[in-house]
């Protein structure tokens, strides 16, 4: 356990973006850094340098983690006030330079934190950090001891449970979930040479999680666990196969619809929504490039079905969009996001009102968080 180092600070910018989501009043963006965050991009972390966004709740907590200019990641609250709450893991490497530090993946309703941690010697641990700012760490069995090998908690349920990945001695990645009175369990789809519960939102309230797999051909497929451990593995309609194509499910929501994308055999991406009957729905955000690389890429559903992610357009700038439940597009820019190649506006999740948590990457490829309310 370990106190939290807390500080308020304002947002520093509020920004108004003129959008207008079917009917309802103008959207708002607001951009934000944290207090300590660099001020300048540095090869050492990049392209993760500045402030990032991961995750926001329904009460509008969002976390994430900022590189301050030594280049050690923290992690962050930002409270709907715009205050902002730093604080390291117990055991995180805070050395100058090096890139360890702490990172908040995942928060619930309670405002619980799932995150991990790189030590000293550069391994990974995962966590669970209560509202009160207190901490438990802990690794899956298996988890490898070397070198960015290890253990990483994505998302955490209301129910306090977290999935993730843990690396093990061969640097091979695997799934995990963890009950929330610490019980962990390990699992691989059939014929997965890579599992990757998917960050953020990948665990539903009932315990299903979802996420991608590699196969030995290459070929990305989505996975869901139901809570009694079966694995059904589905392909989305289009999907290529080979040369890292294929299908990354990305969000599962309560009602167990399951958002993602899925890249076509020319390697571009197109956003899909699957129901629990195991029906798809595929679309493109307008404006999304056609090239490899490009297209349109869903992270995040809602308990309501909202849909949250970004699109890649011809000259590969990032763009966020929104979808609601009935299929209505609505696209988004942070005002202060570059326009080129590798830079723009990258949502991260979306919560049960619809606001969008992510980050934006400036014209000197600095990252800053952003929350988008429609």
């Amino acid at each position: 356990m370990t106190n939290i180092n807390q500080t308020g600070f304002l947002s520093l910018t509020l920004l108004t973006a003129s959008l207008a989501l079917h009917g309802m009043a103008q959207s708002t963006l607001t951009e934000f850094d944290a207090p300590r965050a660099a001020i300048v991009s540095s090869p050492a972390c990049a392209p993760s340098c500045g402030t990032i966004a991961l995750a926001n709740n329904t009460s509008g907590l969002i976390v994430g983690y900022y590189t301050d200019t030594y280049i050690v990641p923290h992690g962050f609250v930002r409270t709907p006030d715009g205050h902002m709450i730093s604080f390291d893991a117990p055991g995180a490497g805070l050395g100058a330079g090096l890139d360890q530090g702490t990172v908040a993946y995942s928060v619930n309703e309670l405002g619980v934190i799932a995150g991990q941690f790189e030590d000293a010697n550069d391994v990974f641990h995962g966590f669970v950090r209560l509202p009160e700012g207190y901490f438990s760490a802990f690794d899956a069995p298996g988890a490898g001891t070397g070198a960015y090998q290890g253990t990483l908690a994505f998302s955490i349920n209301p129910e306090g449970a977290t999935a993730g990945i843990y690396i093990d001695g061969n640097s091979v990645v695997h799934g995990f979930v963890r009950s929330h009175d610490g019980g962990i369990s390990s699992f691989d789809p059939s014929g997965s040479v890579y599992t990757y519960p998917c960050e953020e939102t990948c665990l539903s309230q009932d315990g299903a999680i979802t996420g991608f797999y590699l196969d030995a051909n290459n070929t990305f497929h989505g996975f869901l666990r139901d809570p009694d451990g079966t694995i059904r593995e589905f392909d989305a309609p289009g999907g290529g196969t080979g040369n890292y194509l294929g299908t990354v499910a990305a969000s599962i929501n309560p009602d167990g619809t399951i958002t993602g994308y899925v890249e076509d055999s020319n390697a571009v991406a197109h956003g899909f929504a699957r129901a629990r009957d195991g029906s798809f729905t595929t679309f493109d955000v307008p404006g999304a490039g056609t090239g490899p690389g490009q297209g349109t890429l869903a992270f995040s559903i809602s308990s309501l079905g909202a849909i949250a992610g970004e699109f890649l357009d011809a000259n590969n700038a990032m763009h966020g969009f929104a979808r609601s439940a009935r299929g209505i597009l609505v696209p988004f820019d942070a005002p202060d996001a570059g326009t080129g190649a590798g830079q723009g506006t990258r949502p991260s999740t979306n919560n049960g009102k619809a606001a969008v948590a992510g980050w934006y990457v400036d014209t000197n490829s600095l990252n800053h968080g952003f929350v988008w309310n429609p």
